[in-house]
């Protein structure tokens, strides 16, 4: 079975490390676990591991995040991955910060890369994997929210989150959707990552 893992964010050394990016971060700690790395490639990096007899091509886009859903479609159709083994890992400003969400569909939330998914895949029906990165914003100051970079103390904490969200993208391809929501959206409930 193959699976297209995609971590939302944008390219290049002024956003690293910021909010916007932690998809890409999810996609870091699943390579390094792996052993494997991105190299370029068409419409973006690609990385490719194996879980349990499962292929998992892991893509961080380089069309930026408002044209992430190029990089999606392309690589869907090149790989010939059905749309139910697709995930893609997004952060996300309604969650608490370092908490961690799986659904199944749902609204692009005004997330750019979201509705750039959603408006070339013509729908919204596909699984998404969310990482709290909290509100803590004044209104009107949200692209510089989550285009700014994590303090050191958040980003220390938010390594742990990295790598649970990375075991549940591995559940994802082992378990299915429906369990691996059961195991990891509970952990939310009680978590010591939130600030």
């Amino acid at each position: 079975m193959k699976y297209l893992i995609t971590g939302l964010g944008n390219i290049g050394k002024e956003y690293e490390r910021t909010r916007h990016n932690a998809g890409f971060e999810v996609l870091d700690a699943l390579a390094r676990a792996a052993g494997c790395s991105f190299a370029p490639q068409r419409y973006g990096y690609i990385a490719v591991m194996k879980h349990m007899g499962s292929t998992l091509t892991l893509l961080k886009p380089s069309t930026y995040m408002n044209l992430s859903g190029n990089a999606v479609n392309y690589r869907m159709q090149a790989e010939k991955i059905p749309v139910d083994r697709l995930l893609i890992i997004a952060d996300d400003m309604a969650l608490p910060f370092g908490s961690i969400r799986l659904r199944g569909k749902g609204s692009d939330g005004g997330h750019n890369g979201l509705k750039s998914i959603n408006a070339v895949l013509g729908h919204s029906n596909y699984p998404r994997l969310r990482v709290g990165i909290g509100r803590h914003f004044t209104e009107g100051q949200q692209v510089d929210y989550v285009l700014s970079q994590w303090t050191d103390e958040e980003y220390k904490a938010l390594l742990p989150v990295f790598d649970t969200a990375a075991d549940a993208v591995k559940s994802f391809v082992a378990a299915g959707l429906e369990r691996t929501m059961t195991l990891f959206n509970k952990i939310n409930t009680n978590n010591q990552w939130f600030l």
